[in-house]
């Protein structure tokens, strides 16, 4: 059971860790002269968006049992059989 015991003991100081100091805060961030380097993965020019989509479980089991990467190639088979865009009479 994860019952926190009444009586247990606290650790303030732990000397294995280090101590944070201004100069250790300081280097979390890297510039570039006066410009802030972001990390992580660049954003994307043209991200995904999120769709709910209700599917058949055989369908999605047919997808999934093809292997890592099943989403992918089910956008790609969507996007091959997606109706062409349709131009206004004008």
């Amino acid at each position: 059971m994860n019952v926190k015991q009444k009586n247990s003991p606290r650790t303030l100081h732990d000397p294995d860790l280090p101590e944070i100091t201004d100069d250790w805060i300081a280097g979390a961030d890297l510039y570039h002269g006066q410009k802030l380097v972001r990390r992580g993965r660049p954003k994307l020019e043209n991200p995904r968006q999120l769709l709910s989509l209700r599917l058949p479980p055989q369908i999605i089991e047919r997808w999934k049992a093809s292997g890592p990467g099943w989403q992918t190639r089910m956008a790609e088979a969507l996007e091959k059989s997606a109706p062409k865009a349709h131009r206004a009479a004008g």
